[in-house]
């Protein structure tokens, strides 16, 4: 049964999705925000079959036929659905048969969970590196004070020792607690406001590649792909530097640690608009993906990559993303991370419009 005009128009300027299919199960109707979300015309759409919508292990054919069948409506959470472009989305679906004197046809609401599911994972992401840093400034304080007195009962008890071949031991007291006190002040961070400049994104890799290049001598492979449209900014370039070092650092030293066959590391850089980072919208975000082909992050240490202290190598000492994601912090952004076995990839957000007052 055609849609009237009335009814038409009030789901062409709805912004959920919705979709009409016939009892065989072709699409009839699609709003523009279907079309939008599915990535095809009406037209593209009536032509092919919604099984294509679904990847195998959902049955999203078999909840449609089930719910036609029964005319039962049926929801599904979080289910994944793919475009016409190929692209992969997380959505919410409800399925509701519609019953006209003609016959029965299933209408199909679809709420796309990319974003929220996004906002809610950088919230969580930047509450955790928050409350990590509050735990390690409060231990760096109950660390510091006593290894403060420690050092300087070493130093009087040197000056009263007669015999100099027992101030070997009082050196070891005092060069250890230098040791620890460099170590917390390591956890800590940079503890410094950013001296901010215009700073080029591509300047900074650059940089950081001709480091890693030193480094390796060349046995890493570089590939860049750079966005030269990407304005300058303001930010630290030092720090930046820093971050984005620390990172490929750890790219190279988790392949040479695997036995990496022909080690690569993909550097690509482009500008995203309306970006929301945790809570905070963005006019214009720079993104810096970072990808390598090494083994892997472990799925018992993924969650917690950010945390001071925590290393997939047994020599690492697990500063190296903790200080990165502290530095990106200080200019409004945000470090993530997806892994899979032969690819890792880091990307970092950088608004280009960042709001001086709440650099902190």
């Amino acid at each position: 049964m055609p849609i009237k005009d009335f009814h038409k128009q009030i789901l062409e300027n709805l912004s959920t999705a919705v979709v009409l299919l016939d009892s065989s199960l072709t699409v009839e109707y699609a709003n523009p925000a279907a079309e939008m979300l599915l990535q095809a015309s009406l037209r593209r759409l009536s032509q092919v079959s919604v099984s294509e919508w679904f990847s195998p292990e959902q049955n999203g054919i078999d909840d449609l036929q089930s719910c036609f069948e029964t005319g039962h409506p049926y929801t599904r959470r979080e289910a994944r659905l793919v475009t016409q472009a190929g692209s992969a989305l997380t959505v919410d679906y409800s399925i509701n048969p519609v019953f006209w004197s003609t016959g029965r046809q299933l209408l199909i609401e679809i709420e796309a969970r990319d974003r929220l599911m996004r906002i809610e994972r950088e919230e969580d992401l930047l509450t955790q590196h928050d409350t990590a840093r509050s735990l390690v400034r409060g231990m760096a304080h109950e660390i510091k004070n006593p290894l403060g007195g420690i050092r300087g009962a070493a130093q009087l008890l040197e000056r009263e020792l007669p015999d100099l071949a027992l101030h070997d031991y009082t050196r070891v007291i005092i060069e250890e607690a230098d040791r620890l006190r460099n170590l917390v002040d390591r956890l800590l961070g940079p503890r410094t406001l950013p001296k901010l400049e215009d700073v080029n994104i591509h300047a900074i890799l650059e940089r950081v590649c001709q480091l890693i290049e030193a480094e390796t001598k060349g046995s890493v492979v570089l590939e860049r792909d750079y966005d030269p449209s990407i304005p300058e900014f303001t930010g630290d370039a030092e720090q930046l530097i820093q971050a984005v070092l620390n990172i490929l650092r750890n790219s190279m030293q988790a392949m040479q640690s695997a036995g990496t066959a022909e080690p690569t590391i993909k550097i690509k850089t482009r500008a995203f608009r309306q970006i929301t980072l945790g809570a905070e919208k963005h006019r214009l975000v720079c993104s810096v993906e970072i990808v390598d082909n090494g083994p892997g992050i472990p799925d018992e240490i993924l969650s917690k990559i950010f945390y001071p202290m925590v290393s997939g190598r047994a020599e690492g000492t697990g500063l190296g993303l903790s200080i990165a994601q502290s530095i990106i912090n200080q200019h409004q952004g945000l470090i993530e991370c997806d892994t899979r076995p032969g690819e890792t990839k880091f990307q970092l957000f950088i608004p280009l419009e960042i709001s001086h007052e709440s650099v902190r």
